[in-house]
């Protein structure tokens, strides 16, 4: 087994350069540089589609199953709750300070080292590809969608985002539905007109207390929540349009398409999804990563939270260090230590498979 320690030191020092690289979500060009000379620097030989990066390992052998790699380099914007620079890798003792250090930068680090670790090893039962994918803060088309076709057939994946090196087996996709009460207007002083505010209440009641006959065991239920509401002209005229919105977290029970359609048939508006594309994934529970990584003591959980696996279409998991309560909050920071046990795990799961 090949010494660790300079792996987990490549990966520290990595994310110091990442951190101080600012990567805002359509902004990446300039970590995804940095990921493709890396990479190249290594021996590597590097492809890049707009902001999205991936390398395949030396000895690819396309009668063989593949592994896909995968984490984001694209960060949110800092919020203003920040008292450290979040562009400046500031480290106290254990801890690693810095703007998409915990989300999803030490994931990418880690699994980094994890395909260089095995990058040219010879007679592997798996290949294993590497991809830094752009736009995945903000769902965006020009991110892991853009480039999933490219990287070639892929068997499983594995998301590099911050679990605790727990393993999602099943994540929550999400719609967001446009839905369009229509009735007819009259003068509110008589009993005149058909409000449609009015038929937008009744949906909404249905969207809060509806169940859903399918429950997904790792997800839970389905989650639809009416988030925004427009109706009326002026106090006096009964509206005879009412657009309201609802946000869906789909679980695996049923695909979006089949979630739609259910709604359809017991809602009275118009229902219209902005896309249907973030599907909700998994992974089986009996699937021998899963099984390897519950063996060294990690547990399997259903994640609320969309990650880059609601665009693919193969069997993924999520799993990465930091914790998820960390992302997206002021003075963000991840544990170094959390970074070098990532590696370990990881390459304690790999070896009982290739």
């Amino acid at each position: 087994m090949k010494e660790l320690k300079p792996y987990k030191q490549e990966a520290v020092e990595f994310l110091i350069k990442l951190i101080t690289t600012p990567s805002i979500s359509r902004e990446e060009d300039q970590t995804a540089d940095l990921v493709a000379v890396y990479l190249e620097v290594r021996g590597a030989e590097v492809q890049r589609l707009e902001n999205n990066v991936w390398a395949r390992n030396k000895f690819y052998d396309a009668s063989k199953p593949t592994v896909l790699l995968n984490s984001h380099h694209d960060t949110v914007k800092p919020n203003q709750g920040y008292t450290r620079d979040p562009f400046y890798a500031e480290i106290e003792g254990d801890q690693l300070f810095g703007l998409g250090s915990n989300d999803a930068g030490a994931s990418l680090a880690s699994l980094m080292q994890v395909f260089f670790y095995y990058f040219d090893k010879e007679d592997l039962n798996y290949n294993f590809v590497f991809a830094a994918t752009a736009e995945e803060e903000i769902s965006g088309k020009n991110g892991m969608e853009l480039v999933k076709n490219q990287f070639g057939p892929i068997d499983f994946a594995v998301v590099g985002e911050p679990t605790e090196m727990n393993v999602a087996i099943a994540e929550k996709g999400l719609m967001v539905l446009d839905c369009k009460a229509i009735g007819r207007a009259g003068h509110a002083a008589r009993e005149e007109g058909e409000s449609a505010l009015y038929k937008a209440i009744d949906d909404i009641n249905w969207f809060r207390n509806f169940k859903f006959e399918k429950e997904s065991a790792y997800l839970g239920p389905i989650k639809m929540s009416a988030t925004m509401i427009q109706a009326g002209t002026q106090h006096n005229v009964v509206p005879d349009v009412c657009d309201y919105v609802v946000d869906v977290r789909t679980t695996d029970a049923y695909s979006n398409l089949e979630t739609v359609e259910i709604i359809r048939k017991h809602v009275q508006a118009t229902v219209t999804p902005r896309s249907t594309r973030l599907n909700p994934s998994g992974i089986s529970a009996d699937h021998p990563f899963v099984k390897a990584a519950v063996e060294i003591g990690a547990t399997t959980y259903g994640s609320p939270t969309l990650s880059d696996q609601a665009l693919l279409d193969v069997p993924s998991l999520k799993m990465g260090p930091g914790k998820s309560a960390r992302s997206h909050t002021p003075d963000e920071f991840v544990l170094i230590s959390e970074i070098e046990g990532a590696i370990e795990r990881y390459i304690q799961i790999f070896n009982q498979l290739v």
